[in-house]
């Protein structure tokens, strides 16, 4: 445990790893936005910090004794209710710990200053996203569905996995099978399909549309991987597409969906607006 100084002299403040005995104060700091920081409580619901399974560290930034921020530090970086105090701690521990990670993401507020912090030693980005919108929709749609869109069945993975794949590497800018494992990604889409999380139009073989829900607590899921085939772009199918999957996943996981898109993406997000998803934080993505 490192003690760090605080600009008040009176506040002590540290920053310690947290564990399985420490399951009601993470859910105290995770439960003042559970919509923001779903990753985290995501994965600390489904592992409830078993490090067999969590396969990653949370640490806790207290001060006085009282949890005020988390940080998730594995392949991704992501903070949590993160203070401009907490950030500096998390940045110095994250130096010192010699673990570089494949991205840092979540609220802009808390992720760019952090990558300030780190930069140095982590940088150059392979491809920085300093403005994301985090938006959220917690009703059906009011456009017309596409009652194509079903849940993917596990004898459609190799329809699937092609379209996962060319999603992959247009938004990140690597083949997913050069990362990790090679064979890690197809488990990681299979294990979606198998748990009903998969959703596309599928015909003749061929993915015309698809996303996933890639985290779900009780409180909203979080959709990922939006594609459309590219023949199919700018003709309308992402609005109607989406607004299914929105009704399904509202009765299937979660009242409340939410996603975050790149700024730049104009088509993307006048798809998600139509449907109904409103902007109500800023995200940020840095890609290492």
């Amino acid at each position: 445990m490192t003690e760090v100084c605080d600009q008040s002299a009176t506040t002590s403040s540290y920053v310690r790893p947290l564990g399985r005995a420490d399951l009601e104060i993470v859910h105290d700091v995770l439960d003042r936005e559970p919509l923001i920081d779903m990753f985290v409580r995501h994965r600390v619901d489904s592992t409830r910090l078993d490090r067999r399974w969590f396969g990653a560290e949370l640490w806790g930034y207290f001060e006085d004794g009282e949890a005020i921020s988390l940080l998730h530090v594995g392949a991704n970086v992501v903070p949590a209710q993160a203070t401009p105090a907490a950030v500096e701690a998390f940045g110095a521990r994250l130096l010192s710990h010699g673990h570089k990670p494949s991205s840092l993401v979540g609220p802009a507020a808390s992720v760019l200053p952090l990558w300030d912090l780190v930069k140095g030693e982590w940088g150059p980005a392979r491809s920085p996203r300093p403005s994301q919108p985090f938006m959220v929709l917690k009703h059906d749609s009011d456009i017309p569905l596409d009652p194509r869109v079903k849940p993917v069945r596990l004898d459609q993975v190799d329809d699937l996995y092609p379209a996962c794949v060319a999603m992959f590497t247009e938004e990140v800018g690597v083949h997913p099978e050069s990362v990790g494992s090679p064979h890690g990604y197809r488990a990681r889409v299979t294990q979606l399909v198998s748990m009903g999380w998969s959703y596309a139009i599928i015909e003749d073989g061929t993915v015309l549309f698809k996303t996933e829900v890639g985290a779900a607590t009780d409180a909203g899921c979080q959709l990922q991987g939006v594609w459309v085939h590219p023949e199919l772009r700018g003709t309308g199918v992402a609005a109607p597409a989406l607004a299914s999957v929105v009704r399904q996943v509202r009765r299937s996981v979660a009242s409340s969906v939410t996603l975050y898109v790149n700024e730049h993406n104009t088509p993307a997000r006048r798809a998600y607006e139509r449907v109904g998803f409103r902007e109500v934080e800023t995200f940020a993505s840095i890609l290492l």
